[in-house]
């Protein structure tokens, strides 16, 4: 068959445009996100232990420190530039010396430095209070620590980065004290990252820091802004929750399906839109799915990075799919970045030439805060010691200490001599010891409250000084589990004054201690925790009885 001249041309220019035309453009965006929870001040590589799938053993390696992540941030910027790095909380509070000495103020510019965009607060954000808070967030040296305040540098300008708190409202006012949430933007769509702090912030940090401040439910303070953010064009929402989970799952199994914990609830109330959860707290290693909902955590300490993979529709802006994995951030795995590992060393240098200067000698090369009696420990034992020994001048009888103002064993350098930094890292809190009145049968009551819908099996029992005794045998009743207690070898008189000496954090009624709070005839002795712990220690070695030996006979005796 012949074709005419002008078929043929049109055929031609025919295929020349079907040549031309533009593909079909892709319909989803892939935004990267990189998570970080927990670092508490950790700009140093710490000893991280861990097993993975697979693995018949686990591995101890060095793990962390701002310059590896800083490395490794900038090997996966170079992937992705569009790359987001977001925060669970407690980036700071309960630090090493390294940054504590310093008001964690290295901390907030070395996650600077990282390019960290946003971040929920967490309960230890709130340690120094409402007012500290917002100064790590805005800058300025107006501080509750004004000894540690601006000392690193002149002026702290606070954070580039921004915290978020959806639930948590002024009392007075009903406003959020930080923003609810941040809308950022990635491959041309937009995700709007809300963060919330858990609601149990009031039983954790001191009372008279967070005066004034309402700590509501969480599901509820993250759905009812999904309408707000829709209306701004919204479709992708991530949260950032300072709560946390556990399971028995490795920290990289894709995806564990046995998270337990307070979180789990939390999640399971959140609107189905919410198809990532970043949480924190509890210092897990997990990548588990709720329902539909992906939900991480990185451990702590920055030890683990998580990385995470949204799949966006570009048409509507939800995200239609999450990719997550874990990864240990060991050190020798990624190249310590330059600026992040100068930053470091000057650090160091000016941080140790302090943290060196050594305390005290003690008896062994380090106290512990564990020990083959879960009840008490060699450390609560000597801290207690120590704060009934700065209390004595205001009359104190008995001195207590809560486990988890206890943050790291006492450790020791050449000659099993105790240095201020490591001093300092078992008490970071920067509390100072109360001495106040309490009865004998508001003792007896506060021993019992220990037990209170079962919190002992998170916070431990409370640690107590030399010369106060009792027994207790968990089998009994709620309110009838302690017996036989004796304050220097005598009995408890209920209908007698005693003065006891604690931190501020617990004479506030913290921890879920309410009958600390009922203390009367109140001594506000400013001493600080770490003071009274170094005094101890030096008089202890002066005395020629160096600290740390376990008490031949245990001061807490359950019975079987």
């Amino acid at each position: 068959m012949k074709h005419s001249p002008l078929s043929l041309a049109l055929a031609a220019a025919l295929t020349a445009l079907a040549g031309c035309a533009t593909p079909p453009s892709n319909p989803t965006a892939e935004v990267n996100l990189v998570a970080l929870n927990d670092l508490h001040g950790n700009l140093e590589a710490t000893r991280f232990t861990y097993a993975g799938v697979g693995d018949t053993a686990p591995r101890t390696v060095m793990a962390g420190g701002i310059d590896t992540l800083a490395g490794a941030l900038a090997q996966w910027r170079r992937e992705d530039g569009e790359l987001l790095l977001v925060g669970a909380g407690d980036m700071v509070g309960a630090s090493p010396a390294l940054s504590a000495m310093w008001a964690d103020e290295p901390t907030i510019a070395a996650l600077d430095m990282l390019g960290l965009a946003v971040t929920s607060a967490g309960n230890h954000e709130f340690d120094g209070g409402r007012k500290e808070l917002l100064r790590q967030q805005h800058g300025g040296c107006d501080s509750p620590r004004p000894e540690k305040a601006c000392r690193y540098e002149a002026r702290f300008g606070g954070a580039k980065f921004g915290y978020l708190a959806a639930n948590v409202v002024d009392a007075q006012s009903g406003k959020t004290i930080l923003p609810a949430y941040r809308i950022l933007e990635a491959k041309g769509v937009k995700i709007a990252f809300i963060g919330t702090v858990l609601k149990g912030t009031t039983d954790v940090v001191a009372a008279s820091g967070i005066a004034g401040l309402r700590f509501g439910d969480e599901a509820d303070a993250v759905n009812r802004l999904l309408p707000e953010l829709r209306a701004q064009g919204v479709g992708a929402f991530v949260v950032l929750i300072h709560e946390g989970g556990r399971t028995e799952s490795e920290y990289n199994k894709q995806y564990c399906d046995n998270l337990e914990g307070d979180l789990v609830p939390v999640v399971q109330r959140l609107d189905p839109a919410i198809r990532l959860v970043i949480s924190g707290h509890s210092h897990k290693g997990y990548l588990c799915k709720v329902g539909n909902t992906v939900v991480t955590q990185a451990q702590m300490g920055g030890h683990m990075l998580s990385r995470i993979r949204l799949v966006v529709d570009k048409a509507t802006g939800n995200i239609v799919d999450v990719g997550a994995r874990n990864v240990v951030i060991e050190q020798g795995a990624f190249p310590a970045e330059p600026k992040a590992a100068a930053y470091l060393a000057a650090l160091r240098e000016r941080s140790n030439r302090e943290l060196a200067r050594p305390v005290a000698r003690i008896a062994v090369p380090a106290v512990t805060r564990g020990g083959d009696n879960a009840d008490e420990s060699a450390l609560g034992n000597l801290v207690a010691d120590a704060a009934l020994m700065a209390g004595r001048p205001f009359g104190a009888q008995i001195g207590f200490m809560n486990r988890g103002g206890i943050r790291q064993n006492l450790e020791t350098g050449a000659g099993n001599v105790v240095s201020k930094g490591q001093a300092l890292a078992t008490l970071p809190f920067g509390n100072t010891l109360v001495v106040m009145d309490l009865a004998g049968a508001q003792i007896r009551t506060l021993l019992e409250q220990q037990w209170v819908a079962d919190k002992v099996k998170v916070r431990g029992l409370l640690q107590v000084s030399e010369g106060f005794t009792y027994k207790y045998d968990a089998r009994k009743p709620e309110g009838a589990r302690v017996s036989d207690i004796s304050v220097g070898g005598v009995p408890l008189d209920d209908n007698a004054m005693y003065r006891v000496a604690a931190n501020n954090f617990l004479a506030e009624g913290n921890d879920a201690f309410p009958e600390f709070a009922k203390g009367t005839n109140r001594a506000e002795t400013g001493i600080p925790d770490f003071d009274s712990l170094t005094a101890y220690l030096v008089r202890r070695e002066r005395e020629g009885k160096p600290a740390g030996q376990a008490p031949a006979q245990p001061r807490i005796q359950r019975i079987q």
